[in-house]
């Protein structure tokens, strides 16, 4: 069981929130000048690092509210006070 830090609510049950993915770089502006290619890149492509990464959550069985917050990979531990509203 992994409690996750909730920006809004603290600390709450992982069973509440619902993982969305690393936070990557925003959607092209022009995807139309994209190659299919390229555009199946930007959707599929992950890095899968080692260590700390920023990550997209939703509390949905709680506030409803998306945020982003830093986990590391190795130990599944969340940063204290490294949780933000995405851009």
């Amino acid at each position: 069981m992994h409690l996750i830090p909730c920006p809004w609510c603290g600390e709450r049950h992982e069973s509440e929130f619902v993982y969305f993915g690393e936070k990557k770089s925003s959607r092209p502006l022009d995807v139309s000048g994209l190659s299919d290619a390229e555009w199946l890149e930007f959707l599929t492509r992950r890095e899968n690092p080692v260590g700390p990464v920023r990550e997209k959550w939703w509390h949905l069985r709680g506030c409803g509210s998306m945020f982003s917050i830093e986990r590391d990979t190795r130990t599944h531990d969340f940063s204290p006070g490294s949780a933000e509203m995405p851009k």
